[in-house]
């Protein structure tokens, strides 16, 4: 999950990971949380430490969408089009995450067949499918576990606290998620 940001004070992202880990993943699940600060020079260390420190199977990352009314699984991570300013009022001067990359990464993870099954559980969540992170922190951070794990990521996008859910849901629905994802 992620620090606050702009008009997110408490960002409802770093709220449901918390309600995740206190629900817990199958036994044979060891599952760590972070919460990410919203700043581009920390996330391109940090993520590439995080990924050398515990070599996951998976790192699911969980970002707030103001936009958003359900809770969306990305699909893919990009690399250009990084203007937005984070919390310490910069903005990478190439507007990319690694000189170089590829344009865009796609998950291993089929997000599709998740969405369907994770809505088939009756979950009083909702739960949809996108190919754009949003080219701000959500996606910057997206790409770089992409690229870091050749795909072994995944991106979840949740709306803020009571715009519908509750953190109670939004936990719920990450647990299903991720065990999904795992399946």
């Amino acid at each position: 999950g992620f620090g606050p940001f702009g008009e997110h004070a408490v960002n409802a992202s770093w709220i449901a990971v918390q309600e995740l880990e206190k629900l817990g993943l199958r036994d044979d699940v060891d599952l760590h949380v972070y919460e990410v600060p919203v700043e581009y020079q920390t996330v391109q260390r940090l993520i590439p430490a995080l990924w050398k420190k515990h070599s996951p199977q998976l790192v699911v990352h969980v970002g707030v969408s103001g936009m958003a009314k359900k809770v969306t699984l990305e699909k893919c991570g990009h690399n250009v089009g990084y203007k937005g300013l984070d919390n310490c009022r910069f903005c990478p001067g190439s507007q990319c995450c690694v000189e170089g990359g590829p344009e865009c990464i796609d998950s291993v993870i089929d997000m599709d067949t998740v969405c369907k099954r994770v809505s088939a559980l009756g979950l009083d969540v909702t739960v949809t499918i996108s190919k754009d992170a949003g080219r701000y922190l959500c996606d910057f951070t997206y790409y770089t576990s992409l690229y870091q794990s050749r795909g072994r990521s995944a991106f979840v996008h949740v709306p803020p606290l009571g715009k519908p859910y509750t953190a109670e849901q939004l936990g719920r629905a990450l647990q299903a998620i991720i065990e999904e994802m795992l399946d």
